[in-house]
């Protein structure tokens, strides 16, 4: 597994991260706590260093996962993960004291004394950035977090962070089919030199071609049965970007996963994608990307055949687009 930098901070990891989240929350049942360390330390043995996890992934029972896989290999991973989503209220909730309570707690889960990135999960419009970043950077000068990040976040907030302490990484959704990243955020990251971490590479899923517009979504346990994206109609009306991906795989001889994460990786060097990988197989499929190079003539292609496509149906529910920043 190759390594990237993220952006101009110091924090290298591998290529592919893996997103933690999906083998507790999320997209169905949650796994086996067995068996999600056995996927855990299958995706370490492979090649994968960097893991992302959060509080609200549960809540609280994805990073109990995360801290008893990594456990024995602490030093040699780097883990990500969130405060600000969930509070003792509800809603979002980043003051400060806040914040200090939320990485103790985060800390006990993971079973460890530093988190290596310490991203705010949302932007939270009662406490101003500049208090959070300052609470992040007493956070950093305490030995308690290595690295500040952001997730969801546009740019004014991004920059305004970035002033009071170095921002590492920005993480918010983006794919083949979720480009609004590259409006304004992505030249803003470039500019400053923050990495970018794309959550939902895959499209939650549908980048796979194993959704069709038959697929069901139980609302007890799967956001996606709240996502406009996800209706059988917007389904079956969005089948062509995958049957466009099946096109490409088939004459690189790959899956249509390994070029969505391909196209990803090939769009700047300091993006690092992270799948949510719930099944060994997937991390074997996942992983096979970093190894296919699409061409400058490639990229133009898909270009060209996205350009007549449209997709339909808003990314996330109305809930969750209220508090996202991109």
């Amino acid at each position: 597994m190759k390594i990237r930098r993220l952006g101009n901070s110091g924090l290298t990891v591998s290529e592919i991260g893996m997103g933690c989240m999906n083998l507790s929350f999320g997209t169905g049942e949650a796994a086996n706590i067995n068996e999600g360390i056995q996927i855990i330390r299958d995706a370490y043995d492979q090649g994968i260093t960097f893991f992302d996890t959060a509080e609200a992934y549960g809540p609280f029972t994805n990073e109990e996962l995360v801290g008893k896989a990594l456990e024995p290999i602490r030093k040699k991973v780097v883990i990500a993960t969130k405060f600000g989503m969930i509070s003792e209220n509800g809603g979002l909730n980043s003051r400060p004291d806040h914040i200090r309570k939320v990485v103790e707690a985060s800390l006990k889960r993971l079973k460890t004394d530093y988190i290596d990135l310490l991203y705010q999960h949302r932007v939270d419009p009662n406490v101003p950035i500049e208090d959070v970043a300052g609470t992040v950077k007493d956070l950093v000068q305490e030995g308690k977090v290595i690295y500040f990040g952001l997730s969801e976040a546009g740019t004014n907030t991004i920059e305004k962070a970035h002033a009071v302490h170095p921002v590492t990484a920005v993480q918010n959704q983006y794919s083949i089919w979720t480009r609004e990243p590259e409006k304004q955020v992505l030249p803003l990251c470039e500019k400053l030199g923050i990495g970018f971490v794309p959550w939902g590479p895959l499209g939650t899923g549908f980048l796979t071609g194993k959704i069709t517009p038959e697929t069901t979504f139980n609302p007890e346990n799967d956001l996606r049965a709240s996502f406009p994206r996800f209706t059988p109609e917007a389904i079956k009306n969005n089948m062509p970007l995958v049957a466009m991906l099946n096109d490409i795989a088939s004459n690189k001889g790959c899956s249509t996963v390994q070029i969505a994460l391909a196209w990803l990786l090939a769009q700047k060097e300091w993006i690092v994608p992270i799948p949510g990988m719930d099944k060994i197989e997937y991390i074997n499929d996942n992983i096979k990307s970093a190894d296919i190079i699409l061409s400058k003539k490639d990229l133009d292609e898909i270009d060209e055949k996205l350009s007549s496509i449209q997709i339909q149906g808003e990314r996330l529910s109305e809930d969750l687009l209220s508090i996202s920043e991109e």
